[in-house]
């Protein structure tokens, strides 16, 4: 009978005891904040100017191929196959070399990404942590908060210090 007078206690303590949770928007914290918008403006712009650059690159190549058609008219037919050959392995080398750049473009992009990822987390887990709170749930699409009380959704607050601390 004692036993089961202090189990009944030690539920209704534990009952009592609230925990402190809150939820982020992740998309809504992504999409407004300052950093991760400078990150995708500015990779935005080095692909531009890749796609420039492989735009330049492609119309010279089709000149050189134009202009190797015409003269190939006049020449043997074995000296214009070797010719071709040439041609092509220089196309298909300069079509690698644009790829790999391509490449490295986004893998450049995907690490500056992932960092800031870390950083968000980062920053929310020492609000939450600064703040007393037990959890913080992640919302948004493919979140994990499918309803939540407007006064227990924190995404302006940690994204108003994620972006102080971006313009420092």
């Amino acid at each position: 009978m004692k036993k089961c007078i202090v189990g009944c206690i030690l539920l209704a303590l534990t009952a009592c005891q609230q925990q402190k949770i809150g939820f982020v928007d992740n998309v809504k914290l992504m999409d407004e904040y300052q950093e991760k918008i400078d990150i995708e403006k500015k990779f935005e712009a080095k692909s531009q100017a890749h796609n420039q650059k492989r735009d330049s690159i492609s119309q010279a190549f089709q000149m050189e191929a134009q202009a190797f058609q015409e003269k190939a008219q006049s020449m043997s037919q074995q000296k214009a196959q070797e010719e071709y050959g040439i041609l092509q392995q220089r196309g298909q080398r300069i079509g690698q070399q644009l790829q790999q750049e391509e490449q490295q473009l986004q893998q450049q992009g995907q690490t500056e990404m992932d960092s800031l990822i870390s950083k968000v987390k980062e920053q929310i887990r020492k609000y939450g942590k600064d703040n007393g709170y037990d959890y913080i749930l992640g919302g948004g699409n493919g979140g994990s908060v499918l309803f939540g009380k407007e006064n227990k959704d924190l995404t302006q607050e940690i994204l108003k210090q994620l972006n102080a601390n971006y313009s420092k």
